[in-house]
């Protein structure tokens, strides 16, 4: 595998909200009987999924839908669930229904556009991320924007790519995934003296894995730092020493 190949592949496990789905209730519905049920029908469904039991979810989110139509996380969910069956028609009729009958839901816009990226739909994608930062109740836009910018780097579009990164720092400038997807985008385009800024920023507010820590080992060799590359290798021996990281420096004889 080139080493491009596995920076993107990194960038591309940044994907936050894949498959959000939550199971705590929603703006408050119709006091009945029939909206007591559907949300009932709702919750076992997105428990259903989050254990991996898609066709009983599937059945719960389609009677919930049923019983209520506006219902605009049901959608999401099933959409979700249709995803993991294989069946991405279906799953891209209940998102446009999601955000059909619920257009100011950045949640439901934001999980969408994940979706169109996945499919390889990056302008779509790219819309619906927009809308939902755009949305003012939106408080974790760092989020959407980060995954914006890991559906742009996957277009290739490498500038629009670095441009949402930022845009979530300067939403919140701590924000750990979109600090590492700036290091990795940047270490990918050779920039590693930034890269390496952007590395230290992560790691003073972030915990470190073992391929973070070595993405450190990368950059410093790159940039000739033999004591600083040496100091992120045994950081991985010593912390993680049963890792494929630390397997891999001390196969090449060298921490």
């Amino acid at each position: 595998m080139k080493k491009s190949d596995r920076v993107w592949g990194m960038i591309a496990a940044g994907m936050l909200l894949a498959g959000c789905v939550s199971t705590t209730t929603g703006p408050a519905r119709p006091d009945s009987d029939e909206g007591d049920a559907a949300e009932l029908n709702y919750q076992l469904g997105a428990r259903y999924y989050r254990n991996g039991n898609f066709e009983l979810a599937r059945d719960r989110l389609l009677y919930s839908i049923e019983l209520d139509p506006d219902r605009a996380i049901a959608h999401s969910t099933l959409a979700l669930t249709y995803e993991q069956l294989g069946n991405s028609r279906l799953a891209s009729e209940s998102y446009e229904q999601a955000v059909k009958v619920s257009p100011r839901d950045f949640d439901v816009l934001n999980t969408y556009a994940v979706f169109l990226c996945r499919q390889g739909r990056f302008d779509e994608a790219e819309v619906h991320f927009n809308r939902a930062v755009s949305i003012p109740e939106n408080d974790n836009a760092e989020i959407t924007l980060t995954n914006a910018g890991v559906c742009m780097a996957q277009k290739p579009d490498l500038a629009k790519a670095e441009a949402f990164f930022r845009g979530a720092l300067d939403r919140k400038s701590n924000y750990g995934e979109a600090l590492l997807q700036m290091c990795l985008l940047k270490h990918s385009q050779g920039d590693d003296l930034i890269a390496r800024a952007f590395l230290q920023r992560f790691l003073s507010s972030n915990p470190a894995s073992a391929s973070v820590l070595y993405l450190g080992v990368e950059i410093e060799e790159k940039l000739g730092d033999e004591r600083a590359r040496a100091e992120y290798a045994d950081r991985i021996v010593r912390e993680y020493p049963g890792s494929p990281e630390a397997r891999r420096i001390l196969g090449s004889g060298s921490s």
